[in-house]
């Protein structure tokens, strides 16, 4: 009797403390699901700023104390931010950029995951570590080096064979695509992609005769979209908002960026901030729908990048 008192007891104490932890873990989930959501409406609060101060009449924008939500809109920013200077040059530039980055891009870290995570040679692993280090390194420091290989290139804007002479690459499509091609990031998301994959299906490829090409473009690629689309967003993203690198090379109106086209609606004494507003939606849009059409190989390329190492 006493001691079925006692197993009893045990087995109660025992769904009491797993009722606790339960109750604990389930608390912890709550607590992280709303610090989550916080941290998301913080991050959305200036992109709803930008919407709705770009739908508002200039005097209701300076309206003391600000007002977020007006019964007045109007669409007066955006008809001038789409007339105001060559907006659809700066787009066009924009698009031709960040569009040929982007597949040139993908060919690029395509080959080089392959060749570092299917093939074996010599030296493949420090080659791989040199790359990866590529990644750690701040931008700001190759942009000096960068800057002079695009202006001393040779047989480029009027160059010579040694380099001399001209303008070699500066406000040029490809002084704003080539410098941004490779990239160690990209190369690692790939290369462990790449890992995942059965090396039985290159196997039989081989054993039917296919060509190392053949195995790369008709069955690795196919099977990549995920990794591929974590790519192709991360580099047209990149491409697409960068500002620093086409300041420093475009030297004409012609080859001006989005980015850069932006500055200007703010002048030395005067921001028009409704212009500024206007033309920042439109900008954005388009990586705003890339991501909406690749959100769901987005999150497989995620989530499988880091399954095998």
């Amino acid at each position: 009797m006493t001691t079925d008192t006692a197993r009893m007891s045990g087995s109660a104490m025992r769904a009491r403390g797993a009722n606790r932890r339960d109750w604990v873990r389930t608390v912890l989930k709550l607590l992280g699901y709303l610090l989550l959501t916080a941290a998301a409406l913080s991050m959305l609060v200036p992109f709803a700023w930008m919407i709705f101060t770009s739908f508002k009449p200039r005097q209701v924008i300076f309206q003391m104390p600000p007002v977020i939500w007006t019964t007045q809109y109007t669409l007066e920013h955006y008809l001038k931010a789409l007339t105001q200077g060559k907006f659809d040059i700066y787009f066009r530039n924009s698009f031709i950029v960040s569009g040929f980055t982007t597949l040139a891009n993908l060919l690029i870290v395509s080959m080089g995951g392959y060749a570092f995570s299917r093939l074996k040679w010599r030296g493949r692993d420090a080659t791989f570590m040199v790359v990866l280090a590529t990644a750690m390194l701040p931008g700001l420091i190759a942009l000096i080096p960068t800057f002079l290989i695009v202006k001393y290139t040779p047989l480029a804007g009027g160059n010579d064979i040694l380099g001399q002479g001209g303008t070699g690459w500066l406000d040029s499509y490809p002084g704003l695509i080539v410098p941004a091609l490779g990239g160690g990031f990209s190369v690692f998301l790939v290369r462990q992609f790449f890992s995942t994959l059965p090396r039985e299906l290159e196997d039989a490829a081989r054993v039917d005769g296919c060509s190392e090409y053949r195995i790369y473009s008709q069955i690795i690629m196919p099977l990549s979209k995920p990794v591929l689309a974590v790519v192709s967003i991360f580099t047209f993203q990149a491409s697409w908002n960068d500002f620093l690198w086409p300041l420093v090379i475009v030297q004409s109106d012609r080859m001006r960026t989005i980015q850069l086209g932006l500055t200007l609606f703010r002048s030395q004494h005067n921001v028009e901030w409704g212009i500024l507003m206007a033309g920042t939606a439109l900008a954005t849009a388009p990586t705003v729908a890339l991501f909406l059409l690749a959100q769901r190989y987005f999150v497989q390329g995620i989530a499988l990048t880091g399954i095998k190492g």
